[in-house]
Parts: C-alpha cells; sequence; structure tokens
C-alpha cells in the first residue's frame, strides 16, 4: 500500500499546488464529504493528480483558501468521476473548472456494462479497484491510511481512463455528444431552493389538517435548526420516521412524548425539550400551512389514462420510438433523452411537428444531439399514433 498523507499546512499546500502548476496534460479531481454524518455538504477531503506532478490529497477545512490551486490548474481540463456530485462542493471553495471530462458520463454515452469508476477502471485500463470506503465519515481526523489509499485511487488511473474513453467517444462518432454533455453539466444552474422545505418529510401524506402539518414544519424546522448548528446530518439526529411518529401520535405531554417508543434517534431524548417546544408552537401558531399545494409536476404516467388519456396515448407512442433510438445508439435510454423532458411534451404538447417539438425539448434543457436525434421522430410518434381513446379501441379490435 503507497503512502499517502494529507495536506493540510499551507506551506505544503503551495508547494504542492506549483508542482500542480507545472504538471502536464488533464487534471483529475475528487472530492470526498461526509453525507450522512454531517449537514453541510462541504469537501472534507480534495484529491488532485497530475501527470509529472502526482497525487495530492487536500485538507480543505484546514487550508481554507484555495486560491493557489485555482491558479496553478484554473486553465486546464478539469477530469471527474460524476462530476455534477462534486462541482457544488468546489464552488463554495472558489475552485472552478473551465471546461470539464467525465468519465462516467462518457461510459453512459458509450453504453457500458457498469458506470461506477471501479467498473469503468476495469473496462478501460484492466485494473481492479477495491472500493470499500465510499461511505466512510472523511470529517474524521486523521484519516486512516486504508481510506487515504482509497481516496488517492479515486484520481490516479483518471487520467488514463480518460484517454481511453477520448479514442472509444471517437471511434463511436460521439465526441461532441459528450462535449455537449460535458458543458451543460458544467454549467447548469443549481436547482432553486424549495418554497417550503419542511414538506420533504418522508411520510408526510400521512398527515392530516392544516394543524398536524403545523406540527410537523415545526418538528422539521427545530431538527433543520439544531443539526445546523452543530454540523450533523438531520436524520442521525431523529429520522424522519421519528418525527412522523409524534405527529401522528400527537402526545399530550412531553413525558407522552419521552415515552413514545418510536420516537428515536440519539437526539430524541437529550434535546426533548426542544422538540416538544416544536410541538408546542405548531399546536399554537396562526400561521397555518396549505393542506394542499400548487404543483407543476405532472401526474406519474400509471394515471395518466384517467386524467389525460390523449397524452397518456401519445407517450405511449412515443416511448418506445425513443428506446429503439438509444438502442440503436447503445446507450441508456434516460442519457439519450430525459424522460421527464418526454413526459412533458406528451402531457402538453407544441404543434405537432419536429420544429416545435425540437424547440420544446431544447427550452427544457436537451441538448442540440439529443434534440437531433429525437425531435422528428417523437413529432412522428405523436402524429401517427391513436389521437384518442376510441382510435386506440380501434386499432386494437
Amino acid at each position: 500500500m503507497a503512502d499517502y498523507s494529507v495536506i493540510s499546512d499551507r506551506a505544503e499546500f503551495e508547494k504542492a499546488s506549483r508542482a500542480l502548476a507545472e504538471g502536464d496534460g488533464p487534471v483529475a479531481v475528487d472530492v470526498e464529504r461526509a453525507s450522512g454524518f454531517r449537514y453541510s455538504q462541504r469537501a472534507y477531503l480534495i484529491q488532485v493528480f497530475r501527470r509529472d506532478a502526482g497525487v495530492f490529497l487536500f485538507d480543505p477545512p484546514a487550508i481554507g483558501d484555495f486560491s493557489a490551486l485555482q491558479r496553478a490548474i484554473g486553465a486546464e481540463e478539469w477530469v471527474f468521476h460524476a462530476a455534477s456530485q462534486d462541482l457544488p462542493s468546489l464552488r463554495e471553495l472558489d475552485l472552478e473548472p473551465p471546461r470539464i471530462f467525465d468519465t462516467e458520463l462518457a461510459s453512459r454515452l458509450l453504453g457500458s456494462d457498469g458506470f461506477g469508476l471501479a467498473a469503468v477502471v476495469e473496462h478501460t485500463l484492466g485494473i481492479s479497484l477495491a472500493k470499500a470506503h465510499s461511505a466512510a465519515d472523511w470529517s474524521t481526523r486523521p484519516l486512516p491510511a486504508p481510506w487515504l489509499e482509497y481516496a488517492a485511487l479515486d484520481v490516479v488511473h483518471l487520467i488514463d481512463v480518460r484517454d481511453a474513453l477520448v479514442d472509444e467517444l471517437a471511434a463511436s462518432q460521439k465526441t461532441e455528444y459528450a462535449a455537449q454533455e460535458f458543458d451543460a453539466t458544467l454549467h447548469r444552474p443549481p436547482k432553486p431552493a424549495r418554497e417550503e422545505p419542511w414538506r420533504r418529510l418522508s411520510g408526510l401524506h400521512k398527515v392530516r389538517g392544516a394543524r398536524q402539518l403545523a406540527v410537523a414544519r415545526e418538528l422539521w424546522t427545530a431538527r433543520e435548526d439544531y443539526a445546523r448548528e452543530i454540523d450533523a446530518a438531520p436524520g442521525r439526529l431523529v429520522p424522519d420516521r421519528a418525527l412522523l411518529a409524534a405527529v401522528l401520535a400527537s402526545p399530550t405531554s412531553k413525558q407522552a412524548l419521552a415515552g413514545l417508543k418510536e420516537f428515536n434517534g440519539r437526539a430524541s431524548r437529550t434535546q426533548l425539550d426542544r422538540w416538544w417546544d416544536a410541538i408546542a408552537r405548531g399546536r399554537a401558531t396562526e400561521q397555518l400551512p396549505r393542506e394542499r399545494v400548487p404543483s407543476d409536476s405532472l401526474p406519474p404516467p400509471r394515471a395518466w389514462v384517467d386524467r389525460n388519456p390523449e397524452a397518456d396515448l401519445r407517450l405511449k407512442a412515443a416511448r418506445p420510438v425513443v428506446e429503439a433510438i438509444a438502442e440503436e445508439l447503445h446507450m441508456p435510454t434516460e442519457n439519450l433523452l430525459t424522460p421527464e423532458h418526454l413526459r412533458r411534451v406528451a402531457w402538453h404538447p407544441p404543434a405537432l411537428t419536429a420544429d416545435a417539438i425540437g424547440t420544446a425539448l431544447s427550452e427544457l434543457g436537451a441538448r442540440p444531439w439529443q434534440v437531433a436525434h429525437t425531435a422528428q421522430k417523437i413529432a412522428d410518434a405523436f402524429v401517427e399514433g391513436p389521437q384518442s381513446t376510441t382510435d386506440a379501441d380501434t386499432a386494437d379490435s
């Protein structure tokens, strides 16, 4: 096992940045977070590899200012595996690539058998990786040596993988597809914050009435505030199912809440006053939440036959067509066209022409290569398929 160490000293960080600046070619980058352990999605380890420079493991909380690293590699292509997972954490540190190569996305476009890093490394280089610490608490200090070995392996082969995939993309005439996908990933805006994030509480559909919803809101908010305060994953303090149990049980006293077996979690009793106060606020507030919230979300496709039968027919006509194109291109259907995009144009289509559907798909976020492959055939499927349930019944008879 190679001997890796974490750089937390400013002088060592500056030295490593200079070494990376003098390296050759693209830069492999990966981030380890402490999801499931910490409240934040901050980076707790950043791994960087560049040919003629080597592998460097950086400690973001200790280093703080990463401007020297940005100056060192900020003009180069950064190579990731699943870039969308790492970019937000890097941007918190003002680390911003000018362009990227994503080995996971490339592998998807090529229709590889597996898309995880170990599978991609095995496919391209014939090297087997032991992936044993992906769910570790990377905020741990000091980090154990086997974890550091694991972290280094996330980047040490990535440039060789990138080079192999570049050749495969060219041979498959998918280089431009990949370029558009990488650019879209790099420039995709963050999702807007939810207006009422407490409605994400798992099982909330079981809660009836505005007053009980207010209690759920206050419990969720209290947990969120405490989790943020101590930088702990909310679900590790009190799981969603425990909060929901407290809402549904409607305890009449703090002692009754403490006696509720289903109300568990490491902070369920140590912070009992906090949770009881939240319940009391929910029961007293005059700011009651809406019981039903307007949404632009589409109903699940299984409900379309009753809710919008014509849309159901359009979706059933177009979906196998898109699947056939994906099979012909040897890639997963969801990488040819996001399923939600197809559902949107089927639910409320523009004019049934390739141009109109292509424009609608583009506005939803489809890339030009995706539109070029699908718009005309979706339009044809919409026009040639049954236009009403009567037509469908006639065709089946």
